[in-house]
């Protein structure tokens, strides 16, 4: 299944040092042709990066396709490769985790034909992979070929989820409030400051996606008004009154020693995501790079 609408703010919105980070990195590759692989959660924006790195490209007006590797057939597969190989363009090929065996192989003789020639680089076409699992995991697994992954592992993109980024909300209801105001003919709704400060605490398990339909809700039901918590939805108000069973944990009478707790904790972590420092930092809560300082701090390598 392709694909070809794209939302309508089809640029990655934000300025966190997380979101940043990544989109200075897409900037870099974007010229230069290669194969990438994003990763991230449902809903964070995967594809609009991809066609961002696109846009960015040495073909900017070729094709550019999204299309569904669940079940994809390696003669569907063909169809699209030779699509984006004919007139140069960017395949994207969404939760790639997905694609049969038959077709992973097809795709390997694929690249590797492309790279005898040199025609990605030399033609502008690319394939962007993206996936909301451990790729990496998988091979391990059998699930995935390790020789097709390291070819669309040129260049890897994770991008953060939405709760590791809360300073970018404000701005995301901005635009996505406008997009979905302005497709009705209305001004976009206003949010008082505890309206904001509950958004901002909301973990967000469906992402910027799960933000656009919120922005989409509220201009259809509060158009040019002003939003108060009361006017929030029940899973977004709950989220600054945390239950007592959102902390299993508690605090032993005698206290804690917190340097060798948290120590143990990145070790756990580590163990249970078989050495992944990305997928570990996920299980803790953390950035990837907060992974790495604390890491430093207890002297953990792994």
């Amino acid at each position: 299944m392709i694909d070809k609408r794209g939302p309508t703010v089809q640029r990655p919105i934000g300025t966190s040092p997380e979101l940043r980070r990544v989109l200075s990195a897409a900037r870099m590759v974007a010229p230069i042709g290669v194969n990438v692989l994003i990763v991230g959660e449902a809903g964070s924006g995967r594809q609009t990066l991809a066609r961002e790195i696109h846009r960015l490209g040495p073909t900017p007006t070729g094709p550019c396709r999204a299309v569904a590797c669940v079940g994809l057939p390696e003669e569907g597969l063909q169809g699209h490769i030779e699509a984006v190989a004919t007139t140069p363009g960017t395949l994207i090929l969404t939760e790639v985790s997905d694609l049969p065996p038959d077709s992973q192989a097809a795709l390997l003789r694929y690249l590797a034909a492309w790279e005898m020639s040199r025609a990605p680089a030399s033609a502008g076409t690319r394939i962007i992979a993206t996936t909301s699992r451990d790729l990496a995991a998988e091979v391990a697994l059998g699930a995935f070929r390790r020789d097709l992954y390291y070819r669309l592992c040129v260049v890897p993109l994770e991008l953060p989820a939405l709760r590791d980024r809360p300073g970018d909300i404000p701005l995301l209801l901005e635009a996505l409030g406008t997009e979905a105001a302005s497709a009705q003919g209305q001004r976009a709704p206003r949010y008082t400051a505890m309206a904001l400060r509950l958004l901002r605490r909301y973990t967000w398990p469906g992402n910027v996606r799960e933000l656009r339909n919120l922005c989409q809700r509220m201009a259809i039901l509060f158009p040019g008004r002003e939003v108060t918590p009361e006017d929030l939805p029940l899973e977004v108000r709950r989220g600054d009154a945390p239950s007592a069973e959102a902390h299993p944990f508690q605090l032993p009478p005698t206290g804690v020693d917190l340097n060798s707790l948290e120590a143990e904790l990145i070790r756990q972590a580590l163990a249970l995501a078989a050495g992944n420092k990305s997928r570990a930092a996920r299980l803790l809560g953390l950035t990837r790079d907060t992974l790495l300082y604390r890491m430093d701090k207890h002297l953990i390598r792994a």
